[in-house]
This record gives structure tokens, C-alpha cells and sequence, in this order.
């Protein structure tokens, strides 16, 4: 079984920034990629941005230019460092996790973090 465990969030002012991390646990191969969304209220949750095992990058629109996906591999770690939020930002993330475990490719999600943005 695989465990994804986020941190960093709260509360912060427009234009503040937050980091946010998510730490993969368990017995696994290899993981493969990782990603951050997130689901604000009235809304479906939303890729916000992926990293791959080459450690290439995707990002919604609305976060290009100030959120950075990262890894460090060593530690099963992803992070999410948001810069310039905005209150439109404010929402439960989550990590999600393809995770090679034997011979079989499976996904998990962390149970979320809040991330509130004050105006």
C-alpha cells in the first residue's frame, strides 16, 4: 500500500505565497508521476499541475508563471510553491500519485490540504 500525505497549507494574503509538500509512503517500485489538484467550493476538482518521472512539467492557465511543481526523488516528495495567490486560489489540494507497484500501475490521492487566500 501506498500513503500520500500532504502540508503546507492555510491561510494567507492576496499576493502571499505558501509551499505546499506531499510525501509518498509505503511499499512501491517506482512513481511514476505526481500531481497536485484541487477542488474549490461549487467547482470540480481541477489538474493544477503534473510532473513526470523525467521531471517534465504541465500547468493549468490559470497558474502558469506563478505556481512550480518539483520533486525530490529521494524522499518520495512532490511540491507545490504558489506565489502571487489569489483568493480565486482558495481550495482543498490534493496529491495524486501513479505509482508502479510490482508489475501493476496504481494511483492514490493524499486526503487534501486546505489553502485559503484572503483578499
Amino acid at each position: 500500500q501506498v500513503q500520500l500525505v500532504e502540508s503546507g497549507g492555510g491561510l494567507v494574503q492576496a499576493g502571499g505565497s505558501l509551499r505546499l509538500s506531499c510525501a509518498a509512503s509505503g511499499s512501491f517500485w517506482k512513481i511514476v508521476a505526481m500531481a497536485w489538484y484541487r477542488q474549490a467550493p461549487g467547482k470540480q476538482r481541477e489538474s493544477v499541475a503534473t510532473i513526470s518521472s523525467d521531471d517534465s512539467t504541465n500547468y493549468a492557465d490559470s497558474v502558469k508563471g506563478r505556481f512550480t511543481i518539483s520533486r525530490e526523488n529521494a524522499k518520495n516528495t512532490v511540491y507545490l510553491q504558489m506565489s502571487s495567490l489569489e483568493p480565486e486560489d482558495t481550495a482543498v489540494y490534493y496529491c495524486n500519485a501513479d505509482v508502479l507497484t510490482g508489475l501493476l500501475l496504481r494511483n492514490y490521492w493524499g486526503r487534501g490540504t486546505q489553502v485559503t487566500v484572503s483578499s
